[in-house]
């Protein structure tokens, strides 16, 4: 074995480097934490050179023209004094490597005064070399990391492409914006403005400022606190009914700090089991205050993890506020079982409403029969539900979703709700979701179709969108003209629809738009067939009549003939069930009569 030396502290450094800086976003992220931990209300970030250069400049405290050099060095820090501290910590940053790791694989400027001092200070850096100068400037600091990762083009290599790379760091920027939204955020890509927001606005409008002002309405609040735990939650969360495809979209924080928390995670998920389709998610806001004695956040050197003394306390605290919160939704039937002596089964059906993944919850108590008694709350007109009911332990009845074989006639009887299509059969009420029946058939007739008829608009709204959407539908072109859409961009955040799909001419561009990219952001990178099918769905979905429509009674033998002639007359391109079957022993039963 080679003789043992002593690493140099570059190589030291670029080692350490490897656990807290993964990518431009990291540099991102302990800037910007130091930036709010200095009081800053208002930073900004600039991002250029395929994001290899990064720019961050505050109004904050600034750094003593004292300590500026020793800033630069590892395991040096303002923010922890002694071991006990380590248990009580109340900044974003504690560790004292981020800086020394920086400069250790970047070309760094550090620009920053403070307000007890008529002038500032200069330090460059590279390969962990420091020179310092007197400089005037304002009060705050100025960090600019070129040339990242210069001295380690293996690492470059590891790198994303630049809009990968930049939807980190967008997404990052919007997690900070969205848990302290008392200072003022931009952020630049280019010279491009992607995120500006305003200082001291309230979370609400915080929200708006960063996604949309119509997605207000789909929240709830979600505000708890248990004062003998220490504990106090606050945010929003999305109706059942306001859906997103990925996990993106649930933002946590625990004592504003962004975190990707399981625990937090799973009481989310357990709050919202049986309201959403699968693959659907909500949208969530949330922050957790918690005494610093009571967690751990020097889990990782990325302090994303976080460790709790009372996790189960932590599970059932946030899952209780959010079923809080989302109970507040008006409830328009309830319905109350017949008494049994066996447990009574607790059966989740789901609504379907006029978009795809827009659903609302009604909890049924369900007995050896159908409900019992139905008492009206709320609406004119009740509202029924159908979904497929998974067989548990608890529950003691089995009911067959199989489209009966013996269907010698379609005999629709009637609409219910202006949603579901009843067709007496046999032995069986059929009662069907007019929305997602029609939707299955489109998709399979378009999916069969070598060329989709489009409808040429000779006047189409200007619609706005973010440079990453503008990115994405660019490179969707091809898959999009195959389905018959056509889109150009006029300007470096707006587009507008030359063409679209025929079937889609009454729908206005900004729905159809709304959905596409809701769709086309989840699809993964290179996955042409993925990208064409999330296309398809999107095209049938909006094509489709929706639910609360009337319908004549032609128009509902239509859609029930349609779905006849489809491969899978069982559930939508989501996975949702189209039919839900009501045996005739089933219903004379509940009348005390005999088939």
């Amino acid at each position: 074995m080679a003789r043992i030396k002593q690493l140099s502290v570059n190589l030291i450094n670029q080692i350490a480097a490897g656990e807290v800086i993964e990518r431009p976003a990291s540099v991102v992220k302990e800037l910007v934490e130091n930036s709010i931990d200095a009081g800053a209300d208002k930073i900004e970030i600039s991002i250029s050179n395929e994001c290899r250069n990064i720019r961050i400049a505050d109004n904050g405290s600034g750094i003593h023209p004292d300590d500026i050099e020793l800033a630069f060095t590892k395991h040096a820090t303002s923010k922890l004094s002694d071991e006990n501290g380590l248990f009580n910590i109340k900044t974003l940053g504690f560790r004292g490597e981020a800086l020394a790791s920086i400069i250790s694989i970047a070309k760094v400027t550090c620009t920053t005064r403070t307000k007890d001092f008529d002038y500032g200070t200069k330090v460059e850096s590279e390969n962990s070399v420091v020179k310092s100068s007197k400089i005037g400037c304002a009060q705050g600091t100025i960090m600019e990391v070129n040339d990242l990762f210069f001295n380690q083009p293996a690492r470059l290599k590891f790198l994303k492409n630049a809009k990968t790379e930049f939807g980190y760091i967008q997404e990052l920027v919007q997690s900070f914006a969205l848990s302290h939204p008392n200072i003022a955020f931009i952020l630049k890509n280019n010279s491009a403005n992607v995120i500006t927001t305003t200082q001291n606005s309230d979370l609400l409008t915080r929200i708006s400022q960063i996604f949309n002002a119509e997605i207000i309405n789909e929240l709830k609040e979600v505000k708890k606190s248990d004062p003998i735990g220490g504990f106090k939650l606050s945010g929003y969360t999305s109706v059942p009914s306001y859906t997103r495809s990925s996990k993106k979209s649930i933002y946590t924080f625990v004592n504003n700090r962004v975190v990707k928390c399981p625990i937090i995670l799973k009481a989310i998920d357990t709050a919202y089991k049986n309201m959403l389709p699968i693959g659907r998610y909500p949208f969530v806001i949330i922050n957790l205050d918690i005494n610093p004695n009571d967690i751990d956040v020097n889990a990782h050197p990325t302090k994303r993890e976080i460790r709790y003394k009372k996790p189960n306390q932590i599970f059932n605290f946030i899952q209780s506020a959010i079923n809080t919160a989302l109970s507040n939704i008006n409830t328009v039937f309830e319905y109350t079982p017949q008494p049994s002596k066996t447990t009574d089964n607790v059966i989740t059906f789901k609504k379907p409403e006029n978009d795809f993944g827009k659903i609302e919850n009604d909890e049924i108590k369900n007995t050896d029969i159908f409900p019992l008694k139905i008492e009206k709350k709320v609406d004119k007109s009740p509202q029924f539900s159908v979904n497929p009911i998974e067989k548990t332990e608890q529950q003691k009845i089995e009911i067959n979703f199989e489209i009966p074989s013996k269907l010698k006639q379609i005999n629709v009887i009637g609409q219910y709700n202006n949603t579901y299509i009843l067709v007496e059969n046999d032995d069986n009420l059929e009662i069907i979701d007019q929305h997602i029946a029609q939707e299955r058939y489109i998709y399979e007739k378009l999916k069969k179709e070598n060329e989709i008829a489009s409808q040429l608009l000779i006047i189409s709204d200007v619609l706005d969108v973010d440079t990453q959407d503008i990115d994405i539908l660019e490179n969707a072109k091809p898959q999009l003209a195959k389905f018959g859409y056509q889109i150009e961009k006029i300007s470096d955040n707006q587009i507008i629809f030359k063409k679209i799909p025929q079937i889609l001419s009454q729908i206005k561009p900004k729905e159809i738009l709304s959905e596409l990219l809701e769709n086309l952001r989840t699809s993964p990178d290179n996955d042409l067939d993925t990208l064409e099918e999330r296309i398809l769905i999107t095209t049938s979905c909006k094509a489709s009549v929706k639910a609360g429509e009337k319908l004549t009674l032609w128009q509902m033998e239509e859609i029930v003939k349609k779905l006849r002639t489809t491969k899978n007359p069982y559930t939508c391109p989501h996975g949702r069930p189209i039919s839900h079957y009501i045996p005739l022993k089933e219903i004379a039963s509940f009348f005390a009569r005999s088939v």
